[in-house]
């Protein structure tokens, strides 16, 4: 019987090929563990969330989280580093946004395997 694939999974079928069939290097194994431990923060959870469809500033996600723009900025600096979010400058400003639609579409798979 041939096996059918989700059309997110089409996209990239060599990584899908290698996650079935082989043992990840140390070195992957580390970085992954890393950014699993980075989405283990519940305050960085809500950030990604406040970021989920929109670009917005620090101090719009103080506000909406109820935090210090000190606390929101060290969290932000923890998920640029783990290439969650990305960051662009306007003026004095700085708006920020999940890096890219991998971010979100981790966050909706947990989403529904939670909700099972």
């Amino acid at each position: 019987m041939e096996e059918t694939r989700c059309a997110h999974c089409m996209y990239n079928t060599a990584i899908v090929d290698r996650l079935k069939n082989e043992l990840p290097e140390d070195k992957v194994v580390s970085e992954l563990s890393e950014v699993f431990k980075v989405f283990g923060d519940a305050t960085r959870i809500r950030i990604l969330w406040a970021l989920f469809d929109k670009e917005i500033c620090v101090f719009d996600i103080a506000s909406k989280l109820g935090m210090t723009q000190s606390a929101i900025s060290h969290q932000l600096r923890v998920l640029k580093h783990a290439r969650l979010v990305k960051a662009r400058r306007e003026g004095k400003n700085t708006f920020y946004s999940l890096d890219d639609e991998h971010v979100k579409r981790i966050i909706e798979q947990v989403m529904i395997h939670i909700s099972e």
